[in-house]
């Protein structure tokens, strides 16, 4: 029996745009900001690859189905051409013979397995496409939080020249961080969005990793903000 639980493109990126506000509210000039407004971006443009992923091409199919139906219509043509004389039934003729039409049949296959296969590729192509930019933009969220390092809130430690600007609150930081965490999580939820519309083994292992590398960016987030919880006021 098949599961009628689904994620739902337009209810994620529903979620996107409120947490891309909510950032906005505390964090207008920020680069987590912004980098929420693309990728919000990004989540409208996966929502029509996947409707497009989810539809049959019918033009492409009818292309192959005419290309295989010529072909063995060629088979069947040059097979019925064929003069068969008794005197001519030599086994030097018959294993002529033989070779031709196996050597058709073989190249009629490998067309068949090509053009049969090339919806599939086509989606898949345009998925991987989508699921780098996913990638991309759970990196740069990790880099975004590297310098908010819990440990400082408080700290009369000198800052150097080249010490990056560390100018929020204890609650600033902790906020900052709890967006963060939410925005890799939904950045795996678009990408399961792809493997539930595509379930191309090749997709799937993609999707997979971008989970582990979302779930493990979260847990370092985390562990940040439980270290921050222990600081007193």
């Amino acid at each position: 029996m098949q599961s009628k639980i689904k994620l739902l493109p337009e209810h994620v990126i529903k979620t996107i745009s409120v947490l891309e506000k909510r950032i906005a509210d505390r964090f207008p000039e920020s680069g987590l900001r912004n980098t929420c407004a693309d990728f919000l971006e990004i989540a409208k443009k996966s929502k029509t690859n996947i409707e497009w992923i989810a539809k049959p091409n019918v033009a492409l199919r009818l292309f192959s189905y005419l290309i295989i139906l010529i072909g063995l219509g060629g088979i069947a043509f040059g097979i019925s051409n064929v003069e068969f004389k008794i005197e001519d039934t030599t086994i030097t003729n018959i294993v002529a013979l033989s070779e031709a039409v196996f050597n058709d049949i073989i190249l009629l296959g490998a067309a068949i397995f090509f053009l049969v296969g090339m919806e599939s590729r086509q989606k898949r192509k345009r998925a991987l496409e989508m699921l780098n930019e996913l990638r991309v933009t759970a990196h740069v969220i990790d880099m975004l939080q590297l310098t908010k390092d819990p440990s400082l809130i408080n700290s009369n430690l000198r800052a150097t020249v080249n010490s990056p600007k560390r100018s929020l609150t204890k609650f600033e930081m902790e906020r900052y961080l709890d967006y963060s965490s939410e925005l890799a999580s939904l950045i795996a939820k678009i990408g399961a969005l792809y493997s539930q519309s595509l379930p191309d083994e090749v997709v799937v292992r993609s999707v997979n990793e971008i989970e582990i590398l979302c779930t493990g960016l979260s847990r370092k987030i985390w562990q940040k903000i439980m270290i921050l919880n222990q600081i007193e006021d």
